[in-house]
């Protein structure tokens, strides 16, 4: 008897209670690491610095501590004088006078420029637009790459499991973050974004499928709330962090350093998630029993996974695809165009910028994780499954529509993003109830199919909203960006309401 006790507290003593949190958690860091590298490209593009000049005469320098500058009346020029003991001269139509002993001149510098991939004897708008045309270039290359990973992703997921199929991933992106620091023009810096966009995909679907094994049915938007309030953090943090690693280490060594975020990664997820709930050896009996009764597809469960064509016969699978077609494109609007947008129409510099830029990804935060706990709470309230994901799905758009039109017209970039907040909580708060409907119409292998699908829906759509983005806002004009994002809403809300179950009831795989 004394021998089974020991046994029974040993069993004991090795078990950690919440363990799908832990799990969870570790898919949160790796989701907010996603975002730092691919973040990189986005606040180092264009890093322009304001320096301020104490403006003296030729004759009064002796003395005088750098940064200062000397006005040549003649040839209209200024000579700045640095820190680092460097000259440069500029023309006075380059300077802003702040006083009669004070001027500011913006120092342009990032990726594009120390890779000379403009000419800067052109004027600023054309530098401006042909580097919109580049970046959006190099992103759709990223975004081809997106999404023929969320296609190949959900699948290599469903085959491999999600404890491999993770680590796959971080490898990839996380070297291919690395590799970066080597590029030397377009084409190489295309090459490393695509290897990037080939990894950095495979959380999305992947996670959709870790959720279904370890969170029961009413746990699960909650839990893809947290998984999409990962990327809303990792949006708060790239734009501090990027730019004080680059301010201080340069763009090379900022995409090696934040490169090998993802790989470090690996060596907890690899302790932590040693097997499914089923068969995990530190899960409670509680929590197991608490998981898997909690899942009912487990009661008619089918492994075989549903082919593509068999899924595209489906009805109900194009509330999933063109939901995330015309939604998920905000979604990348923003986190690729924000520190440009805020650059060209309120010229900040990557300082200003840096502290910006995270405020609209504290409302996605919040939509997110409100999102997911929203339809949960219905569900638990006795609505059904359908009607809860849809419930909250309406309710985003609500919030996303009018703010995305009132930003249009903000006249302050501190308007601008405390508008955006409601733009972001918005959407998070429909996508992460969207991106659970593959786990609400289909059990096992399917899962992982179905999301991937849908994540290269959202693909798609983005490449075409990134194409169009240097055109409709060429000259600096940016209210047909906001005008474009408001059509998209409608869209995908009408598409998740006419393609779903006419039956109205929960589907689950037979």
């Amino acid at each position: 008897m004394n021998n089974l006790n020991t046994k029974n507290t040993a069993i004991k003593r090795n078990t950690i209670s919440g363990l799908r949190w832990w799990v969870l958690s570790l898919v949160v860091l790796i989701t907010i690491i996603n975002y730092l590298d691919r973040g990189t490209l986005n606040y180092m593009w264009v890093a322009n610095i304001k320096l301020k000049y104490s403006v003296v005469d030729s004759n009064g320098v002796l003395g005088i501590k750098a940064p200062y500058a000397i006005y040549n009346k003649r040839d209209s020029l200024y000579v700045l004088h640095n820190i680092n003991a460097t000259v440069k001269t500029v023309k006075e139509n380059a300077i802003v006078r702040l006083s009669e002993n004070e001027i500011e001149y913006i120092s342009k510098g990032g990726i594009a420029y120390e890779l000379g991939l403009v000419n800067i004897n052109d004027t600023q708008n054309s530098i401006d637009d042909k580097l919109k045309k580049l970046y959006s270039y190099i992103y759709m290359f990223f975004m081809v790459a997106y999404g023929v990973s969320q296609l190949v992703s959900g699948k290599v997921y469903d085959k491999v499991g999600t404890r491999k199929g993770f680590v796959i991933s971080a490898l990839i992106w996380g070297t291919a973050d690395m590799l970066t620091s080597f590029a030397r023009g377009i084409i190489s810096l295309s090459f490393f974004r695509v290897m990037l966009g080939l990894g950095e995909a495979g959380p999305w679907p992947g996670t959709v499928k870790s959720n279904a094994e370890w969170f029961p049915v009413k746990e699960r938007a909650l839990a893809q709330g947290l998984f999409g309030a990962g990327g809303s953090i990792g949006n708060i943090l790239a734009p501090l962090i990027i730019s004080m690693l680059f301010l201080a280490f340069g763009w090379q060594n900022t995409f090696i350093i934040v490169g090998s975020l993802g790989l470090l990664w690996i060596i907890p997820w690899l302790i932590i998630n040693k097997n499914a709930p089923k068969d995990h050896p530190w899960i409670t009996e509680e929590e197991r029993a608490y998981i898997l009764a909690g899942q009912p597809e487990n009661k008619n469960l089918n492994d075989k996974a549903k082919s593509w064509p068999e899924l595209l016969k489906d009805r109900k699978t194009y509330s999933v695809i063109l939901g995330r077609f015309f939604l998920d494109p905000i979604w990348w609007m923003f986190v690729a165009w924000l520190p440009i947008y805020l650059s060209n129409k309120f010229k900040l510099d990557i300082k200003q910028v840096a502290f910006s830029a995270w405020v609209p990804y504290v409302g996605a935060a919040i939509g997110a994780i409100a999102g997911g706990w929203f339809s949960g709470f219905l569900i638990r309230k006795g609505k059904p499954t359908h009607a809860a994901r849809k419930t909250a799905i309406l309710v985003g758009a609500c919030i996303t529509l009018p703010a995305m039109i009132i930003a249009a017209y903000a006249s302050t970039a501190i308007s601008a993003v405390l508008i955006m907040t409601f733009i972001l909580g918005g959407f998070q708060f429909s996508i992460v109830n969207i991106q659970t409907l593959p786990s609400d119409y289909h059990s096992g292998n399917t899962v992982g199919s179905l999301a991937g699908l849908g994540g290269a829906a959202a693909v798609m759509g983005t490449i075409a909203t990134m194409f169009l983005v240097p055109y409709i806002t060429s000259g600096n004009i940016w209210i047909p960006f906001f005008i474009m994002g408001a059509m998209l809403i409608p869209l995908s809300i009408g598409s998740v309401f006419f393609f779903s179950d006419k039956q109205n009831r929960l589907i689950i795989q037979q």
